[in-house]
């Protein structure tokens, strides 16, 4: 199964943002805007693109449901067109500021175009009417369920009032289409804020793709240095910005500096559009930052006391003011009325304080600064006033970007809503930092990954109870690890931690009826009828010991027996050097046998063991004096076996006595590589006896005699070739 997204605005360019995703069988459209820059056919999305039957004359049947992210034009400018025009009756969802706040938006952009400009209508106030009649709010994390098959949920964005991020499910494919959102909160907005989520896809908007932005507080401090600057000079300031977002960040901060330095200069908002908007602010103060909601018992942030309606017969007054007129990017409307007439004074300042979309007035001023500029073929303006150009963008940066798909980590990543060149950086940082697949699609292009999807298998009991089964580890833990300090030169007693690691094991199979099934592996054989094959090895290993005889003096029982006595005792110290040399391993000490994973050793008492090497004669060593450990395990623990028979054969297991120590034939093994005692006769024995000592044992090297001139070095192996009387004489056991 694959997700495919169909682009139809907002494809490597910002403006008209419109993706159509369809995910096994389902069809969203993710928002519905028209572009601010184009007054042709450019101004919508190519609707003709969506898929749909010959027989169909609406969209009804192709489009599941229609997710509306926020507010701004660029998002919802079309959705009139398209559900009254080109014809759409199901649902649209969006969060309840976003519906109580488009059709102001809506209203007022009709106006702008149709009543002040002239132009033919797209649709009408009945039309937005009809259009939000279909709209189904929803809450921040609410999960919806839009059919048996799909569920959507909204999560907080930032970027303006009651904006969200969708995230969206079919069956096991699920996506998250962020539309604008922020990463950082502001004075009246928090930051957005969305659950880690298993994710096929992520659609992300880039509009600052490369973007790293400086200090919040150092952009105010300029901002405000600008706008006083002006202002004290008798100038006129104009802030072009749409109604809701930037006008009430920008106003609060400008209140709070007009209160701290007494000025008297007016603030003024374009017609009442701002003044109603401020309102909805105050009705959903729920959704805006947790200092706002704090305060809100004691001072409401958007009552603006130095702010009023600006009037059209103010726009010549004499004297020093700051204008908030909208539309934003001077796209056209108010904003470009007052534009034209105070852009040929040099007193006079225009502060741009956000994105500007190509082919607005805005974006030409940005561009550089011109002297002129024609706004049509019969219109040129004289532009001599001061332009200032500051990021007071909801709009995240590339670093919050990159943050949001690194903490998601989804499967896929689509950019839109940016531009070419910018997204293609942003592209290839994403795939090369955090490794996922990334597309930056143009318009009318569409994309297609693979989605997740999990068979569904039904347990069987004996699974289920094996999954149920304790599974314990056993590891040491010092009382230095328990109290988390150290202990100097204290004894430190270790303790056995002990943990349960149930990992269930089973095989996943396909029944005759086409069902999946997760069976126990012991199953799978009943059900296939055959018998469980497993490759086993096994090893007879030699230990040597210089005790046997003393062991055989002191005790009646026959050599059997004998040697039972001696390997359990063995096996006790094996078991005790297994759990130094393997801390973390699970060492189980039963009462005749050793097991570490598959590793089982035990002692053998019999006469000829099939699995004990021959010697050179193709005759079993059969020494009174030795022990055998019988060794079995798994191919899976070939290494481990081969770690523990390797310490089984290098440990010494003979006995320490408390009094002095012993010189054992074990001591003498290895000579034969060494013949620098090949020459010894009795009379040299008897200075053994009296002058040897031993240097202390350090672990996996070799021991050295020192008998004045003469070192013997100790390595494991056999005595052969050893003068018969320094053999006679150091095969008993010699007191040091």
């Amino acid at each position: 199964m694959a997700i495919d997204s169909l682009v139809l605005g907002a494809g490597q360019e910002v403006g008209k943002s419109c993706v159509v995703v369809t995910i096994n069988g389902k069809r969203i459209m993710f928002d519905c805007g028209m572009h601010m820059g184009y007054l042709d056919h450019r101004r919508y999305p190519d609707f003709s693109r969506i898929p749909k039957s010959q027989n169909e004359s609406n969209f009804d049947h192709s489009i599941t449901c229609i997710i509306i992210t926020h507010f701004h034009l660029d998002h919802v400018g079309a959705l009139p067109y398209f559900t009254e025009v080109c014809g759409y009756q199901g649902p649209i969802y969006m969060t309840y500021p976003t519906k109580a706040l488009s059709p102001i938006m809506l209203e007022d952009y009709r106006k702008v175009m149709v009543e002040r400009r002239g132009e033919e209508e797209q649709f009408s106030s009945h039309h937005i009417a009809e259009c939000m009649k279909k709209v189904v709010p929803v809450d921040l994390k609410q999960t919806v369920q839009v059919d048996k098959d799909l569920q959507i949920r909204a999560y907080y964005a930032g970027h303006v009032l009651g904006a969200a991020m969708f995230y969206a499910k079919v069956g096991d494919a699920t996506m998250v289409y962020t539309g604008d959102y922020n990463m950082t909160p502001d004075r009246h907005l928090g930051a957005a804020q969305i659950d880690r989520l298993n994710l096929d896809l992520l659609i992300s908007e880039s509009t600052y793709a490369t973007t790293i932005r400086d200090s919040k507080y150092a952009r105010e401090r300029e901002f405000l240095r600008a706008v006083h600057k002006c202002v004290a000079a008798g100038g006129k300031v104009l802030i072009p910005t749409f109604a809701l977002g930037r006008a009430q960040e920008l106003c609060i901060l400008l209140e709070d500096y007009w209160e701290r330095m007494n000025l008297k200069v007016p603030i003024y908002f374009s017609a009442g559009l701002t003044l109603q908007a401020n309102m909805y602010y105050k009705m959903l103060i729920s959704w805006t930052s947790q200092k706002v909601k704090e305060t809100y018992s004691t001072h409401n942030a958007f009552d603006f006391k130095n702010a009023h309606k600006f009037d059209r017969s103010m726009m010549h007054a004499p004297g020093p003011c700051v204008l908030f007129a909208t539309p934003g990017m001077i796209s056209g409307g108010f904003s470009l009325e007052v534009f034209k007439h105070w852009a040929p004074s040099a007193m006079n300042l225009v502060t741009l304080p956000g994105y500007c979309v190509a082919g607005t007035i805005g974006h030409k001023l940005m561009s550089g600064k011109p002297t002129k500029i024609d706004l049509d073929k019969d219109t040129q303006i004289d532009v001599r006033c001061q332009i200032h150009q500051l990021s007071f963008s909801p709009h995240t940066d590339a670093k919050g970007i990159m943050d949001l798909v690194k903490f998601l980590s989804p499967k896929h990543v689509i950019l839109v809503h940016g531009e070419k060149p910018r997204m293609a950086i942003l592209k290839g940082k994403i795939q090369s930092e955090l490794g996922i697949q990334c597309y930056d699609p143009a318009n009318n292009e569409t994309v297609s990954v693979p989605s997740t999807h999990y068979a569904k298998a039904v347990a069987s009991d004996t699974f289920i109870r094996s999954c149920s089964n304790p599974n314990f580890k056993f590891s040491k833990r010092s009382s230095e690890d328990e109290h988390g300090l150290s202990l100097g030169t204290r004894n430190s007693t270790p303790g056995l931690q002990v943990s349960d690691e149930r990992a269930a094991e089973g095989v996943l199979v396909m029944e005759k009826s086409k069902k999946t099934k997760v069976v126990h592996q012991e199953e799978l054989m009943l059900m296939l009828g055959e018998k469980k094959h497993q490759v086993q090895f096994a090893y007879c290993c030699l230990v040597q010991t210089g005790n046997l005889k003393e062991a055989k003096s002191t005790s009646g029982n026959d050599d059997q027996l004998c040697k039972s006595e001696r390997g359990s005792r063995l096996l006790r110290r094996l078991s005790a050097k297994l759990s130094n040399e393997f801390s973390e391993g699970n060492i189980q000490d039963f009462e005749d046998h050793l097991e570490v994973a598959s590793f089982r050793a035990s002692v053998c008492l019999k006469e000829n063991c099939p699995h004990r090497l021959l010697d050179g004669h193709g005759v079993r060593n059969k020494s009174e004096e030795a022990v055998y450990f019988c060794c079995s395990w798994a191919m899976a623990d070939e290494k481990l076996a081969w770690q523990v028979i390797s310490i089984c054969q290098n440990f010494p297991m003979h006995e320490q006595n408390k009094g002095p120590s012993t010189l054992t034939r074990q001591s003498i093994i290895g000579l034969r590589s060494f013949q620098m005692v090949a020459d010894l006769e009795r009379s040299t024995c008897e200075e053994y006896k009296r002058t040897t000592h031993r240097a202390p044992l350090s672990e996996n090297k070799p021991r050295v005699v020192q008998p004045y001139q003469h070192v013997v070095v100790e390595p494991f192996g056999d005595f052969s070739g050893l003068d018969a009387a320094a053999a006679a004489c150091l095969v008993d056991p010699v007191d040091l």
